[in-house]
Parts: structure tokens; sequence; C-alpha cells
């Protein structure tokens, strides 16, 4: 029996909520989530959550915006009716792909270059984004130095442009000061120039020769004094901006901002599977369970017959950590393709040449991954794997988003089986896909949400 406990669905996966609350034993919590005619999503809690444990389920798959804002906008309903404590359970967390590491058009991590604005040693700074806000932290303080520093910092910084202006000044009238000094001849005073100014304006030619060699002269005079000399003073170059060198185009960091917008709208733990990037748990600073879809993916190569024969291969360097602890578990051989990306324009990626680094030659390839939205990299591996004599490949995913083309691409590829759990709907790419096979991830979260409810002591 499960007391003082309410599971409430989003749109974006009815059929995981009413599996969950079959496992548990409970009924779906009563909710209006609909949409203005405008398009403003509409949340209506019918049921009192005073002092109760809500759980909200909500996957990223779909329309992610929509859900994600019906998320966070239920979140905040239930801490306004006075909810104990709301968990959000996030089959595929959105913007998971997202991470805060910016990247260049060619993958590789951007280095922010140094200069004196980054240095630990500069006196003040802004702070770059505010603390996580949650209602037991204190207000953030603005300026980390203090608006006084502040203020203090750039009082000295003009006054020193001053004295500098008024050395540059002392310098210029020194000279009259010298004893070295001579009187100017006559041939320099005003009327020896005013008479071959009026000489000089008596022939037009006379004037560009005149007003060429005096802008040159001044040009040269100012040259000596103050830049270095160049290495070609016939043609000086002019200063133009120069941008500091490691300077990149920047990237958004969704990953905080997801982390903040949850947090912000009152949510008190997250429950989600198998994300993309592991950093985004320390997004948050409240407790985030990522749940592992490996027991899964495991049971299911033991149903694959003579799986100790098949090759485990992961399609990129990035998911060789996740393949291996299956390869380990099962003791089964294990390959990598590497994906050699040195395109020199960003829509190049898919034409990145792949490269096999072990040996699948007569054997069952069985690849693992966390994702597959567009399919690409998967198709591609398999047919990458069948030239290297490869006789069966599957294709072990825990969330298949398969967006865009992606059915029609798997139906065309070499792959024989694709197999997904049901983080996100499958039931129209089932319809249209015979490759696809789908596993059942609601009694795992279920069995998660039920540990939890012993622990609090809500379920007897």
């Amino acid at each position: 029996m499960v007391r003082n406990i309410v599971v409430l669905g989003g749109n974006s996966h009815p059929q995981l909520t009413a599996k969950i609350c079959d496992h548990l034993g409970i009924p779906e919590g009563n909710a209006l989530l609909s949409k203005f005619s405008v398009g403003e999503t509409r949340v209506e809690i019918k049921e009192s959550v005073r002092g109760k444990d809500v759980y909200i389920i909500q996957s990223g798959g779909g329309k992610v915006n929509d859900h994600l804002m019906e998320l966070l906008i239920s979140i905040s309903a239930c801490k306004t009716a006075s909810a104990r404590k709301v968990t959000a359970v996030l089959p595929l967390f959105p913007y998971s792909r997202q991470s805060d590491i910016p990247y260049n058009k060619t993958g590789a991590p951007l280095i922010k270059a140094s200069n004196r604005y980054n240095k630990p040693d500069f006196p003040y700074s802004f702070e770059s984004k505010p603390q996580t806000p949650h209602p037991d932290n204190p207000p953030t303080q603005g300026l980390s130095n203090g608006i006084d520093f502040l203020h203090s910092g750039l009082t000295k910084l003009q006054t020193d442009e001053a004295t500098s202006a008024n050395s540059a000044q002392s310098a210029r009238l020194a000279q009259y000061s010298n004893a070295q000094y001579q009187a100017p001849k006559r041939s320099d005073t005003m009327d020896s120039t005013s008479s071959l100014t009026n000489s000089t304006f008596d022939s037009p030619s006379r004037y560009r020769e005149s007003s060429m060699s005096s802008t040159s002269a001044a040009n040269g005079a100012a040259h000596d004094e103050n830049t270095p000399p160049s290495s070609n003073p016939q043609n000086p170059k002019k200063d133009c901006f120069q941008p500091r060198p490691g300077y990149k185009q920047w990237v958004a960091q969704a990953g905080t901002l997801v982390a903040d917008l949850l947090t912000c709208a009152g949510a008190d733990h997250i429950i989600t599977m198998d994300l993309h990037d592991p950093q985004y748990q320390g997004f948050f600073d409240i407790p985030v369970d990522n749940l592992y879809g490996r027991p899964l993916l495991k049971k299911y190569i033991m149903g694959i017959p003579d799986y100790q024969q098949a090759v485990v291969v992961s399609p990129d360097a990035g998911g060789a950590k996740r393949a291996t602890a299956i390869a380990d578990g099962l003791s089964m051989p294990f390959a990598l393709i590497h994906k050699e990306r040195r395109p020199t324009k960003i829509t190049d990626r898919q034409n990145a040449t792949m490269m096999l680094v072990g040996d699948v030659s007569n054997r069952t390839c069985i690849l693992i991954d966390d994702l597959a939205d567009t399919s690409n990299t998967i198709t591609r591996a398999a047919k990458l794997l069948k030239k290297e004599g490869a006789t069966k490949v599957y294709a072990l995913l825990t969330h298949g988003v398969l967006s865009g083309d992606a059915i029609e691409r798997i139906n065309a590829s070499a792959l024989d089986k694709v197999v997904v759990t049901n983080s996100v709907p499958q039931e129209e790419h089932m319809k249209r896909c015979p490759k696809l096979e789908v596993l059942e991830i609601g009694e795992i979260f279920a069995e998660v949400g039920g540990l939890f409810l012993v622990d609090l002591g809500f379920r007897e």
C-alpha cells in the first residue's frame, strides 16, 4: 500500500506513466494539461497535493520545448499547492547533448586565450552567471569585489590616464628650457612662412608637392617619436582591430540553464536514465539519480544465440567506456570505430571517414550507444562492419529518438535489428520500421520510485 504519493504524467509519454502506476499499484494523479488558443501551456492540478510527495513523469522526446515548459509549470504548480517534495522523472533528459563545454566547427574544445581580463590578479570582475537559486540559499551579492572597489579602480584608472597626458605635455615643453636650444632662423619665422605659403598657392603642382612633403615629414616625425620603426617605412601599416588569439564563436550554455530552470521551478529531486554527458549531474545543487540501461541491454544480449562469440562495438570513441563495461561484464570481445572528423565545413561532418579497430570477420556485431537521433552514426557503422566481414549487426540503444528520416535510413541500412527502450514513445516508429524492437523501462523507474518510498516510510 502506498500513501501520501501522487504520480502525475505529462503529455510526452502517457503510456510510460500508466506502466509505472500499474507497477506501483496506485492510480495516476488528476491534472489538466492543455494549451490556450494562443499556444500558452495550461496546467491545473485537480487534486490536493498538500504535504505529499509528487512525481512528475515527462520525457524529452517529441516537442521538447513544449514538454519542458509543461514540466516547469507543473513543478511550480505543485510547489504552490504546498507539496512536500517534487521529483521530476525524465527518462530522456532534454538538452542533454548540449553541455557547457564550447566546441568549434571541427568538434575540438576551444581554449580560452590568456589576456589581462581573465588573469586572477585583475582588480575587478563581473560574475559571469548567477548562483543557482534555491529557497535555502542566500541571494547573490552581485559584484564579487563590491561596487566601492569597482569605483575606486575606475577612479585610479582615470587618474593614471590624466597623469600620462600631463607627462607627455611636459616632455614637449622641456626642449624650450634646454640650454642647447637655439632660436629659429628668420627663414623659419612667421613672415617667411607666410611668404612661402603665398608663393606655393600660385602653382597647384607646387601646392601638391609641398603638401605631400610636409605631410610625410610630419608622419615621419610622429613615427619616430611614438612608435618603433617598421620594416617598410615607405608604407607604414595602419592601426586596425586585431582579435585576440584563441577567440572563437561561443555556444549557449544550455546545461546550466536547464538545471537552473528546474531548480527555480521548485524541483527537489531529478531521476533520469543514461545521460549523454555525465557532467550534467554537476550542474545541479539538488540530488540527481542517473539510472543505467545497461542491465536491460545485457539481458537482451544474453538472449542472442552464441552471444559470447559476438563482438561488442562502440560506434565512436565517446561511447567506448559504456560499451567496454558491457563487454567486460559478459566476457565478450570488444571493437571500436574511430571517426576521423577533419572536414572544412560544418556540413561535411556526415562525410567524416570511419575506421574499425578490431576483428569482426565472420562474427555477429552488437553496436552499443546511448542515443540515436538521425541514426547516421549507427547506419554508417553497420555498413563498415558488413564491409569488414560481419555476418549480422545489432544496434542496442537506450534512447531511440529517431527524428527526421531516421526510420527510412534504418530500413535501407545494413542493420539487421535495432533495439531501443521506450524512454520516448515508439508506437509510430514500430509501425514504420520492421527492424525495431522495444524494451520496457517502466518497471525500472517504478522500482526506483518504490525504493525511495520505502526509505521515506510511505510504503508498507
